[in-house]
């Protein structure tokens, strides 16, 4: 059962009651990420994530990661690129702890000077073990070389250079801007009331500003390139895709149907031809990541530099013979049923129907339940996937990024008019 509270100044609270389990998710999540920022604070969003576990006046660092810990609790963090959340999970008798102490961090964070300066090291390290994972950097650079220049092309976690030039003034005045109450959502999960997290809630966040913004972000404008990146890895990872759908497109369900069957899971076309019928690679799978405006498909896959070829035409092969003959009505039955099973299956976690709460209120200004998904899921025709395929994987619009230890010798345009995609 979900409810909606929307406090006086804009801050929403959302729950759902779950009376069977034991435990409780509740997260504070923000409309801000990667996205909102400026260029001269590329990063800031996530260093400001860092600085919110690094003590209170009431708490220190420590003692944060120990209150939760005490007691069989988990407490943590994300930056997407269009949103921030905090999250801890506890046994429902723990909630006003949980409660305590994130909305301690959230509202009461030091951010002293020494404390910037030191987590400033911490994010440079993270950022060098993220450079020495090429299969995570991959997506990055293909990001960038979709929509370089534009905040949604760059990574989240910042440069080295841009974070070390942040100032503390810079990072208060950010925080303060974005963390309004306008872009606050509370998600509540689990063995709760809803009228009694309202009443823990409302007094302490009915205070949070209200500053009547109007973010003014720019559209993407894709471009259709190739980029390779040389380390020394023993196998070469690639992204190969094109621009995808906004989240609130109408055929955003359809695009979920699609990637499934092409390459969401073990059953997948792309799997099944590349990984079991010819070996070419362990890991093979498509994504399609969705934004306010914009959206882009991937297929991901690593291989050895000599396969990288072979590889690639496989790829398009599959996705040409995808546009030229469509799917099966066999297919498109049993993609649904696997949509609906890792659906469902997923909202037995309390964490993961706090995420769903949260992440629909926060991108769509309503809550989206499970059951409306699979009932749209399921109204998704064979017809609508063939023609989202034919007109979503244009040759004009596909790039292609490499990360390895030799550039490929591939001609991507003369390899599309070669397959016919």
């Amino acid at each position: 059962m979900y409810n909606k509270e929307v406090l006086g100044n804009g801050v929403r609270i959302v729950t759902e009651e779950i009376p069977y389990v034991h435990s409780v998710a509740i997260g504070i999540w923000v409309k801000t990420g990667s996205r909102n920022e400026p260029d001269n604070l590329h990063g800031v969003s996530h260093f400001i994530e860092h600085l919110l576990f690094k003590g209170t006046a009431k708490r220190s660092a420590k003692e944060i990661a120990e209150a939760l810990d005490a007691v069989g609790g988990q407490l943590n963090a994300f930056t997407a690129k269009e949103y921030t959340c905090y999250y801890a999970k506890v046994l429902w008798e723990h909630l006003d702890l949980a409660i305590d102490v994130l909305t301690d961090m959230f509202f009461n964070a030091r951010m002293d000077s020494r404390q910037i300066e030191k987590e400033k090291k911490v994010v440079l390290e993270e950022i060098k073990m993220y450079e020495d994972s090429p299969d995570e950097l991959v997506h990055d650079l293909f990001a960038k070389t979709v929509w370089d220049g534009h905040p949604l092309g760059r990574a989240i976690l910042g440069t080295e250079g841009s974070v070390k030039g942040l100032s503390r003034e810079e990072i208060i005045n950010y925080y303060h801007q974005q963390y309004r109450a306008e872009n606050v959502v509370v998600a509540v999960a689990g063995r709760i009331k809803h009228e009694e997290v309202v009443e823990k809630l409302a007094p302490i966040f009915s205070n949070t500003r209200s500053l009547s913004l109007v973010d003014q972000l720019e559209e993407p404008l894709p471009s259709a390139r190739m980029i390779f990146e040389k380390k020394d890895t023993e196998q070469v990872h690639i992204c190969l895709g094109v621009p995808g759908l906004p989240q609130d497109h109408r055929e955003i369900y359809t695009m979920y149907v699609l990637n499934s069957l092409l390459g969401g899971g073990l059953s997948s076309r792309l799997f099944q031809e590349v990984r079991e019928e010819r070996g070419l690679a362990y890991s093979i799978y498509t994504y399609h990541s969705t934004y306010l405006d914009s959206g882009l498909f991937t297929v991901y896959a690593a291989t050895s530099p000599s396969n990288t070829s072979e590889l690639l035409q496989v790829i398009l092969q599959e996705i040409a013979r995808l546009k030229e003959y469509g799917i099966t009505e066999e297919e498109l039955r049993r993609t649904k049923d696997q949509i609906k099973g890792n659906l469902l299956l997923g909202m037995e976690n309390v964490t993961s129907r706090m995420s769903r709460l949260g992440k629909s209120e926060v991108c769509y200004g309503r809550v989206i339940t499970a059951e409306e998904i699979v009932e749209r899921i399921a109204k998704v025709e064979k017809i609508q996937v063939e023609e989202l395929a034919k007109n979503l994987f244009d040759p004009d619009k596909f790039s292609l990024t490499c990360i390895g230890p030799e550039s490929p010798t591939i001609n991507l345009p003369h390899l599309l008019k070669k397959i016919g995609v």
